[in-house]
């Protein structure tokens, strides 16, 4: 066999599709939301428990705008973990973090589900789940399959939890992203 020719090779390339403005974007996103999760890591690793979350939340750095914890249910659907709901109508007024009340008694675990959604926070509606996986698995130093498995196992316990033994499961979702 032989080698293609220059010719070929500068076909070959030039017949490779660009990818798309949206495709560029979303992917530069992707890239600086894993960036800004591996600052994070940086910052506040390698371990990063309710002490070094409190801290995060504060630095501007990190999270763009104010965010408060709330451990309250009443603003989340069925079998969702947290969400931020904005606290007035700037993203400069701030935003409550609600987070399920039954992961109190798991605080090291709050990171969890807190820093994938302080994406939503700092992106807005641009923000992906893939977004949220980067940032959360980056600021975490552990694999995005690894944070993604996290996150399910903590969505399927508090499923598990909320079934009562003759209710049904609720609906399948990690989280909302807007």
């Amino acid at each position: 066999m032989t080698a293609p020719s220059d010719s070929t090779r500068r076909a070959s390339v030039a017949s490779r599709p660009e990818p798309s403005a949206p495709q560029t974007a979303r992917q530069s996103l992707n890239d600086h939301a894993a960036a800004k999760g591996a600052e994070i890591h940086d910052k506040f690793g390698p371990r990063i428990g309710w002490p070094e979350l409190l801290r995060i939340l504060d630095d501007r750095n990190c999270v763009r705008y104010p965010c408060e914890i709330a451990f309250d249910a009443a603003p989340l659907l069925p079998g969702e973990l947290a969400h931020p709901v904005a606290k007035g109508a700037r993203p400069e007024d701030g935003f409550r973090l609600h987070v399920h009340p039954l992961l109190l008694s798991q605080l090291d675990r709050v990171c969890y589900p807190v820093l994938y959604q302080l994406v939503v926070v700092n992106y807005g509606p641009f923000a992906s789940a893939d977004d949220a996986e980067a940032f959360g698995a980056q600021a975490l130093g552990i694999s995005t399959e690894e944070y993604y498995q996290t996150l399910c196992q903590m969505t399927d316990a508090l499923a598990h939890a909320q079934r009562g033994p003759c209710s049904s499961p609720p609906p399948d979702g990690l989280a909302r992203t807007s």
